[in-house]
């Protein structure tokens, strides 16, 4: 993450009240070096106790900055979109050790499924579906994390995994027949347009967290969308 992309997201921060005098002591860190703690737990994966003596802090007080920022930095989904947008949806598996949440997946590891949605012209992510055991097949895990809901009728744009959903596929070819050339010719456009979504999927497993997390409960959705909103504020520069 880059330090003006990190200073915007302490500016919002600070707008949105995460530096606010409340009841008690008070922080023994700054909200900058608060953020930096979350980002940097995300990013590497340190255990709490790691990450306690980097920042010169008790494992409990790193504990409580997590608990207390990693909500107030996850990502927002917008209340609607506009008529004209156009978003790609697709599903991800994080590796995910609170069995609670989570089930062995198709990579024989326990997974949570994340359905993440991006802006196709933007590329920034737009919003995350709750995370749901990695056994579920994707046209039910669309429905089940709430992204269906949060998208409503604005298109979106997915892969053959979606029969059912109203997502715009390719075209499928039926047995003993081929394609014609325009779909095949939609078929290919579809799969460019697509692969957004899997570039984005790629910058955010940058950060171990997505691909090994130790989170429980509802800290795995939080990091999701925290991890999601910093890719955006990395794109936007």
């Amino acid at each position: 993450m880059s330090l003006r992309s990190f200073g915007k997201l302490v500016t919002v921060l600070r707008c949105e009240g995460a530096d606010a005098v409340g009841k008690g002591r008070p922080w023994s860190l700054s909200l900058e070096d608060r953020t930096l703690l979350v980002a940097a737990y995300w990013r590497t994966n340190l255990t709490m106790r790691q990450l306690a003596l980097l920042s010169g802090v008790s494992k409990s007080a790193a504990d409580r900055i997590i608990d207390h920022l990693g909500p107030m930095i996850a990502l927002r989904p917008p209340r609607c979109f506009a008529n004209d947008t156009v978003l790609i949806a697709d599903g991800t598996l994080v590796p995910t050790r609170d069995h609670t949440i989570a089930e062995r997946s198709k990579n024989y590891r326990y997974s949570t499924d994340h359905q993440v949605v991006i802006d196709a012209d933007t590329r920034h992510v737009v919003l995350v579906g709750r995370p749901l055991p990695g056994i579920r097949n994707d046209c039910k895990a669309w429905e089940e994390s709430g992204a269906k809901a949060a998208v409503g009728t604005t298109t979106t744009i997915a892969d053959s995994g979606y029969p059912g959903t109203g997502l715009v596929m390719p075209h499928r070819r039926r047995k003993a027949e081929e394609l014609p050339d325009w779909k095949q010719a939609h078929n290919k456009s579809h799969k460019q347009v697509r692969a957004r979504v899997e570039r984005v999927f790629a910058r955010m497993k940058n950060w171990k967290t997505v691909r090994d997390c130790r989170l429980k409960g509802d800290d795995v959705y939080h990091a999701m969308l925290g991890i999601a909103r910093m890719n955006n504020l990395n794109l936007a520069g």
